[in-house]
């Protein structure tokens, strides 16, 4: 069965149940009041029979004011009788008739006082024949001395039609309820369903590789399935940027594997030429020994870039330990300036250390130095003719450096692709002889965050480039996590 018909059928259960209830609990109630206001009718002729129909002192009837009084209520097919106390019948006076007596029953009930009233009576206290009457009996007495009893009745066909016309009519509005029900019913379902169909239609649309549905409901009436679409949003969201990572990624990856076998394909056909030549004794006895050199030099760039790979993975994996401790990072600058001076002085560069004597900082001292000269040779492999400045301070609960450099900076789009594996800012400079991998800034990344720390970087081109990284002291620095090994 489809949804629309379960939905349809549910809220047009919900409301015929509704209606029967409300209808039986209504007819209940109608017919009671009926019958509450035949007897109150029939209670107010008895009382108006007492004051003026029947004289307290002289007992004497007014057999013309009730006969008057049975006229006025022909229609109603109300009648009365008169008891005297010792319950015979003094109107009518009825030729060759036979009132009959009130049941001894009620009569106990009458002389002690009380009102008694007889619905659905089946027979005619007047003529004894069998009929459905409602009779009302009150007692008049004084001085506590019964006097008589004065009797209202009338057919209960009266009552009855009046019952059958008002079920009649609540027969008539509940099947035009039912019929709005339906009508209701229908326009409720189609409303849920056609909801349901867009989340539907939406997963479709997702599951052919269509990121861009939008799927929402109306703000005021949110309800759980307007939840669901908000909830299906979110998740067609992160499927779309996952979606776009894994492009990303797979673009990175096709560009690290380029670049990888770029890096290693320039040194192999250095040393593959110079052996053949060796080979082939086409390398002049005096140049051997450069040639051999050179090999050294190639050989040797091809462990190092293998290594680094090696270490960025690692890194990346979590299978290194992290030896952090607290130290004076104003000395393990001091000694990565004096390491790189030489090669700033190469390019006509200053190198400028601004920091207090003691800056502790908490970290693995040599990743520590790792970071910051792997930094500091990348500012000196873009800047010409201009200085490095490497500041470093306390903050609060960190340690706060910086490396800035007036070199050629970069773009924003550069600046946003720096931490990946073998891209570099300047694809001119891909050989030069500081920065031959591209895997330096990734490494240097993937340290940082593994301290707990940050690094951040901010650049224009043609005005330099300045990185900061922070090391979270000991109380903050996140705990070490165990090595994990990966097959």
């Amino acid at each position: 069965m489809k949804m629309l018909y379960q939905q349809m059928m549910a809220f047009f259960g919900v409301i015929a149940v509704t209606l029967v209830i409300v209808s039986i609990l209504f007819i209940r109630s109608t017919t009671n009041t009926v019958w509450q206001n035949s007897f109150n009718q029939l209670e107010q002729y008895t009382d108006v029979l007492k004051d003026r129909a029947v004289d307290n002192d002289t007992y004497l009837i007014n057999a013309q004011f009730i006969e008057n009084a049975e006229e006025i209520l022909a229609k109603q097919n109300v009648h009365f009788m008169i008891y005297d106390a010792a319950n015979n019948a003094r109107y009518p006076n009825i030729p060759g008739g036979a009132p009959q007596a009130i049941a001894s029953k009620y009569w106990s009930q009458l002389k002690k006082g009380n009102t008694v009233a007889l619905p659905e009576l089946t027979t005619n206290p007047q003529n004894g024949r069998q009929q459905r009457m409602t009779i009302y009996y009150k007692p008049v007495f004084l001085s506590q001395k019964l006097l008589f009893v004065i009797a209202a009745f009338a057919p209960v066909e009266n009552i009855q039609s009046s019952i059958q016309q008002t079920e009649k009519n609540l027969v008539v509005a509940f099947l035009l309820s039912l019929l709005a029900a339906i009508v209701i019913s229908y326009f409720l379902a189609r409303f849920q369903v056609n909801r349901i169909n867009r989340l539907r239609q939406a997963t479709h649309q997702v599951a052919e590789g269509d990121y861009d549905v939008q799927v929402q409901f109306d703000k005021k009436g949110h309800d759980e399935v307007a939840a669901l679409a908000d909830d299906f949003q979110d998740m067609v969201g992160s499927l779309r940027e996952s979606q776009a990572e894994i492009h990303r990624q797979e673009e990175r990856r096709r560009q690290f594997m380029a670049d990888a076998a770029h890096e290693m394909r320039t040194p192999l056909t250095t040393i593959n030429g110079l052996l053949e030549g060796l080979a082939y004794d086409a390398i002049p006895e005096e140049s051997k020994g450069e040639s051999i050199a050179l090999m050294q030099k190639e050989t040797k760039r091809l462990i190092r870039l293998v290594n680094e790979n090696l270490d960025y993975e690692k890194i990346r994996t979590n299978q290194i330990l992290l030896n952090k401790q607290t130290f004076n990072a104003t000395e393990a600058l001091h000694d990565i300036v004096s390491q790189l001076q030489q090669k700033a002085e190469a390019s006509n560069d200053q190198l400028v250390l601004t920091a207090a004597d003691e800056v502790p900082v908490f970290a693995d001292h040599d990743r520590f130095v790792q970071v910051l000269f792997n930094i500091t040779q990348n500012a000196i492999q873009f800047t010409q003719n201009g200085t490095i400045t490497i500041s470093a301070k306390a903050g609060y609960h960190q340690t706060e450096l910086a490396v800035q450099d007036t070199g050629i900076g970069m773009s924003p789009d550069q600046v946003k692709n720096i931490w990946e594996r073998y891209y570099k800012a300047d694809p001119s400079r891909k050989n030069t002889k500081y920065g031959e991998s591209g895997l330096g800034l990734a490494i240097v990344h993937q340290l940082v965050t593994r301290h707990g720390g940050t690094i951040k970087v901010e650049s224009a081109l043609n005005q330099g480039t300045t990185f900061f990284i922070t090391f979270p002291d000991e109380e903050t620095a996140p705990k070490q996590a165990p090595i994990t090994h990966t097959k």
